[in-house]
């Protein structure tokens, strides 16, 4: 489905549309997922909830979301290209993101970042209420490590 996020920018959660190399590019080199192999991409992108955000045709944004459309998500490899930045759409992809996220009436979504927290913070995003409560299995590195049968 495609919505007009704005004169110049439309957005759209069409999977057909996504330039997967661009993607590809753009995560092997951002901080949260550097190396990561293309097929784990393909992969992620077949598991996932995913928008892309287009100007005249050309995709220069990207957000994915994991999650069982029920109770809970996880945002995502969430991105606008480095030439198009601080136009606001960053800002137009989050907005269109979360409208749908509420149409699931979900209990709770998640958010792992290390920079743009007042992006989010704009759309609700908040420190952990209860950091003692999680948990988790973190491997960093995992695609520098080399080759494993799965990836």
């Amino acid at each position: 489905m495609d919505h007009q996020a704005s004169e110049e920018l439309v957005i759209s959660s069409d999977k057909s549309r996504l330039d997967r190399a661009l993607i590809h590019t753009v995560l092997a080199s951002a901080y949260w997922s550097k190396g990561i192999p293309r097929e784990v991409v393909e992969r992620a992108i077949e598991g996932s909830l995913c928008f892309g955000a287009y100007k005249g045709g050309a995709q220069v944004g990207f957000a994915r979301v994991i999650t069982d459309e029920a109770t809970f998500a996880y945002l995502a490899d969430v991105f606008i290209v480095e030439a198009e930045q601080r136009k606001g759409y960053g800002k137009a992809l989050m907005a269109h993101v979360t409208e749908a996220l509420g149409r699931l009436r979900l209990r709770r979504t998640l958010l792992a970042t290390a920079d743009a927290h007042g992006l989010y913070r704009q759309f609700g995003f908040a420190p952990l209420e209860k950091p003692d409560r999680f948990m988790e299995i973190n491997i960093p590195d995992i695609y520098q490590q080399g080759k494993t049968e799965t990836s």
